[in-house]
């Protein structure tokens, strides 16, 4: 099965691709984008493109494990999404994906901004690295 993992921002949202069968994450992109019409707009050129069997997306948990009301939103999206691509949504806990990203390219000797642009798709590939190690084999 290929999936496609989506790391949501305000922002910048990160794409990253990966199948149950290598078991391997890969960061394919981001999508830079205020607007949530256009942002949907571009997600379905990316599930387009990557033509996934499913779709993954980090589920914004407070630090206590509790939902929010970005959490909450995030639910309703994913309904939205399994709606509008007829796809199964799976929500993962993204709690420390930007973190581990960060920390991912510390010693990587980018600048500030080279950073910037990679972490939102860097983060989008943890939440499914972790989706996928989390699925029996």
């Amino acid at each position: 099965m290929r999936y496609l993992a989506i790391d949501l921002g305000q922002k910048r949202t990160g794409l990253a691709v990966g199948s149950d069968v290598t078991r391997l994450a890969t960061p394919v992109g981001m999508i830079e984008s205020r607007d949530d019409k256009h942002r949907l707009e571009q997600l379905a050129d990316a599930i387009a493109e990557h033509a996934p069997d499913a779709i993954v997306l980090g589920l914004p948990l407070s630090a206590d494990g509790s939902e929010g009301p970005a959490a909450k939103q995030m639910r309703r999206l994913a309904e939205q999404m399994q709606q509008r691509f007829n796809l199964p949504v799976h929500l993962v806990d993204e709690r420390l994906t930007s973190f581990s990203a960060d920390q991912r390219m510390n010693q990587t000797g980018l600048t500030h901004g080279q950073k910037k642009a990679r972490r939102d798709a860097l983060a989008a590939a943890r939440i499914l690295q972790d989706f996928l190690d989390q699925a029996q084999p």
